[in-house]
């Protein structure tokens, strides 16, 4: 692993010689305060420096909407719609966000492969970023640091005048071959703070998720939720989605589509007949809680969340995850239930 020193007055100049190479998906301007990942078309539009994108680069991997096939009526026939590999370059990825990609390649590779994900992720490489937590962050409860390295091909650690480069692959040696860098020298700043903790380890959290089911806490915060699915929208390991068939005007031709969907849905749980097995927005929100700390978890051994905070900062209610996770604990706290 080599450590080199990027100057703030030569960023551009960085973002530039990556898209040299291969098309790079990186953080850009969105309105005043937000920021969303696009490809870039001009190197000064990147920026490095923010809290969190609207979206993960999941969208990248899974669309919100994609074509999977389409159908000719009159003749009896159909082709398969191809995906290609992404093979770009996502630079400025928060460790949250490499970490959710990882826990998607598990749920699209474990079990029976899903193709179009799994050959969309080909041929990405990723230059992570560090981040300052702000009041919604709390990636370092479930295991994620603000500077976790983890999968990245290189990472940018953030100084006053600029920036560390930590180039961590052979892929990510490929990348910066032929654009000048000088070693760096100096000290890494200390690790930021986090705000917002979960207060137990992902464990013994199980124990109390499996001890929950009757909580009155689904209820309370069922009171105020709406049902949008903002939350399940903004997730990046959210992974749900909904197929449907269209046929033109003519009903001779159409195409089969899956888009994103949610738990938090009503229409999501609703089958044949009108019957909706989760009608009440409290089994929905346990079941979507419940799917971030225990289920997927008990198999893998890491919580499902990732800690981006934006699931919370996009609530329509102001309803928290951590606020529901640590009503559990501290209930489960004070009524000394053992774990099992």
């Amino acid at each position: 692993m080599a450590q080199f020193f990027l100057a703030t007055d030569r960023v551009a100049d960085f973002v530039a010689h990556l898209m040299a190479q291969k098309p790079v998906f990186a953080p850009h301007p969105k309105g005043r305060r937000s920021y969303a990942f696009a490809l870039t078309e001009q190197a000064a539009d990147v920026v490095l420096d923010y809290p969190r994108t609207l979206h993960s680069v999941k969208k990248y991997f899974l669309p919100p909407r994609e074509e999977l096939l389409t159908f000719d009526l009159t003749a009896n026939s159909g082709a398969v719609t191809e995906p290609e590999p992404t093979d770009a370059v996502f630079l400025g990825v928060h460790s949250y966000d490499l970490a959710a990609v990882h826990r998607l390649d598990f749920s699209f590779g474990h079990g029976n492969p899903e193709r179009n994900y799994l050959t969309r992720r080909q041929g990405a490489l990723f230059i992570g970023v560090s981040f300052a937590p702000d009041r919604f962050h709390f990636s370092g409860s479930v295991g994620i640091d603000p500077y976790d390295m983890t999968g990245c091909d290189a990472f940018l650690t953030k100084l006053d005048d600029g920036w560390v480069l930590d180039v961590l692959t052979a892929e990510g040696e490929a990348l910066m071959d032929g654009f000048d860098l000088e070693p760096f020298t100096g000290t890494k700043p200390p690790r930021g703070h986090f705000t917002q903790h979960i207060y137990v380890p992902q464990a013994k959290l199980g124990d109390i998720m499996k001890r929950s089911h009757d909580h009155e806490v689904w209820a309370e915060t069922a009171d105020d939720c709406v049902g949008c699915g903002t939350c399940n929208l903004v997730c990046p390991t959210c992974y749900c989605f909904d197929v449907q068939e269209h046929v033109d005007v003519t009903v001779t031709q159409g195409s089969r589509e899956r888009s994103w969907d949610g738990c938090m849905l009503r229409g999501f749980s609703e089958v044949a007949g009108g019957e909706v097995f989760r009608e009440e927005r409290a089994a929905r929100q346990r079941h979507r809680v419940m799917r971030k700390f225990l289920y997927i978890s008990a198999e893998t051994g890491h919580p499902w969340c990732v800690g981006c905070g934006r699931c919370t900062q996009a609530c329509t209610a102001g309803i928290s995850i951590v606020d529901i996770v640590n009503r559990l604990v501290g209930d489960a706290e004070r009524t000394a239930v053992a774990p099992v």
